[in-house]
Parts: structure tokens; sequence; C-alpha cells
């Protein structure tokens, strides 16, 4: 019975954990970048519209493209790497690729 208790436990702590990363990484997305990725993308997990950059929703980048976006710049798009630290690039990644994919 008690490793039955423990399982649950480390998987609602496992849930909670993602719950947190993906909040982290739409908070990123959403205003914590600066500008906010919403201002120029589309993205619809976001609620974003954004029309100078591509939408999200349709390129469908992995994780590995976006965080590459992020710490980099692309085109007109600024690099991130010195305003973000890895944890909010991970997570942002994390939120964009989950929500193009659809998982």
């Amino acid at each position: 019975m008690r490793r039955l208790q423990a399982a649950g436990l480390a998987w609602l702590l496992a849930l909670a954990g993602t719950a947190s990363a993906d909040e982290l990484g739409r908070k990123v997305f959403t205003e914590a970048a600066q500008p906010p990725c919403a201002l120029c993308h589309t993205l619809e997990a976001a609620g974003a519209t954004g029309t100078i950059g591509p939408s999200l929703d349709e390129l469908k980048p992995d994780k590995a493209r976006v965080m590459e976006a992020v710490r980099t710049g692309i085109g007109v798009m600024p690099r991130f790497a010195d305003q973000l630290s890895e944890q909010q690039i991970e997570a942002v990644a994390d939120f964009v690729a989950k929500a193009v994919s659809g998982r």
C-alpha cells in the first residue's frame, strides 16, 4: 500500500511540475520576454495573434528550433540569450513545441 501511495504522490508531483513549466513557458511567451513573443507570433495556445513573425501554429517548430531561435535570434527577431535565463528559454521552447504538436 505504501508503494502505491508513493507512486501516486510521485505522479502528482510530476504533474504539478509540468503545469508549472507550462505556466512559465506561457508567461515568457506572453509577457516576460521583451518584446514578448506574442507581439510578433501567432500561437493559439497563448491567445497570440501577432503578424510580424511567422505563425508558430503553421510553422510547427520543434523544441530545438525554438531554443535556437530564442537564443540567437533569426531574421528581424532579436536574440534573447542575454535577457532570459536558460530555464525560461527551455520553458518557452517546451510550451511552443507542445502547443504546435497537439500534445
